[in-house]
């Protein structure tokens, strides 16, 4: 399953939550990505440095891999292994890499986790991130990605426990399929 959405769209909030609901259930695995940005309490990823990314990327280490905002990111290729065993993996991902990874994992649930301009906007000057770099420039992406094919929309506006319940009841059911 591919988590999409803007910066700021809360992804990995309903991400996070959503972990500790299927902590219980060894059939859903939420692998942790590697960034090339300093680890820090909003995301769970791998913090590692461009080399060490080349690196790994040159050793065939990632079954997807991106650059975004300046950084780089990979999903570590080990979910190719839970994916064999019958797993659902759940992995944070661009909007940008969906029609790549549709191509190398058939059965691909994409999941947008979006609000609306306004939300995004107030949500990124909250995060006052330094390795975001520059909020219009994100919200300018949107306009790039605005006709993403998405199996579902999630519009994370208000409390979060909407959004994690329905990301939630979406995963649960992709497992059972």
């Amino acid at each position: 399953m591919l988590a999409v959405g803007p910066s700021g769209g809360g992804k990995d909030s309903v991400l996070r939550h959503a972990r500790i609901d299927c902590a219980g259930d060894p059939s859903i695995v939420f692998p942790r990505r590697a960034v090339t940005r300093p680890a820090n309490s909003d995301e769970d990823h791998e913090s590692i440095d461009e080399a060490q990314f080349d690196a790994a990327l040159r050793a065939g280490a990632f079954a997807l891999a991106w650059q975004a905002h300046g950084l780089c990111y990979g999903i570590p290729r080990a979910i190719n292994d839970d994916i064999r065993l019958g797993r659902t993996v759940v992995c944070n991902v661009s909007r940008g890499i969906i029609r790549s990874a549709r191509k190398c994992y058939v059965h691909t649930t994409c999941v947008l986790i979006t609000a609306p301009e306004d939300i995004l906007a107030a949500r990124l000057s909250a995060r006052a991130r330094v390795s975001d770099g520059s909020i219009a420039a994100r919200l300018e992406r949107n306009d790039i990605y605005f006709d993403i094919s998405a199996d579902v929309v999630i519009d994370n506006v208000g409390n979060i426990d909407h959004a994690v319940q329905t990301f939630v009841s979406i995963l649960r059911r992709s497992t059972k399929a």
